[in-house]
């Protein structure tokens, strides 16, 4: 079982890669439009972290589901330190990132994103045991798992 768990961290993290390097080409206009670049301070280190995510924004503001829930280290670095930078797409901005772990605004996330992508989304539902298009209810239980960031643009950042 230890050698599953090590070759599963050793695949999500080959998995980060591409779009960093897409990133650095010039090619964040075009993967920009479903993957940011998240800088976080590392928790333990210090040391500037980058993590490719998926995202949506609405109103402005920039929400990221966690996948892992809590455990991702990315988001144990925002619970540390909030101060984070974006880059998405062609623009770089300076944050403050808020948790939020209540059920029912995840599950409104989710909602979202499943309505805007629903192919994506529906295929991630799939994977984890869902329906292609869950009830609430089924969204509420799998919210319960999961964490959400929402990340406020500081003015005249970057």
């Amino acid at each position: 079982m230890v050698g599953f768990e090590r070759l599963k961290k050793y695949l999500w993290r080959l998995m980060r890669f591409p779009p960093r390097v897409a990133y650095a080409i010039g090619l964040g206009p075009l993967i920009g439009r479903f993957v940011l670049l998240l800088t976080t301070t590392g928790r333990k280190s210090g040391l500037p972290r980058v993590t490719p995510l998926q995202y949506e924004e609405i109103e402005e503001v920039i929400y990221i589901g966690s996948a892992r829930g809590d455990k991702a280290d990315w988001y144990r670095n925002i619970l540390a330190n909030p101060k984070v930078e974006v880059r998405v797409k062609s623009h770089r901005f300076v944050g403050s990132a808020e948790a939020v772990a209540d059920v029912e605004r995840v599950a409104d996330f989710l909602e979202i994103r499943l309505a805007r992508n629903p192919r994506m989304i529906g295929v991630l539902f799939r994977f984890t045991g869902l329906p292609v298009k869950p009830d609430r209810i089924q969204l509420e239980q799998y919210a319960a798992k999961r964490a959400m960031v929402m990340i406020h643009p500081q003015e005249n950042s970057l």
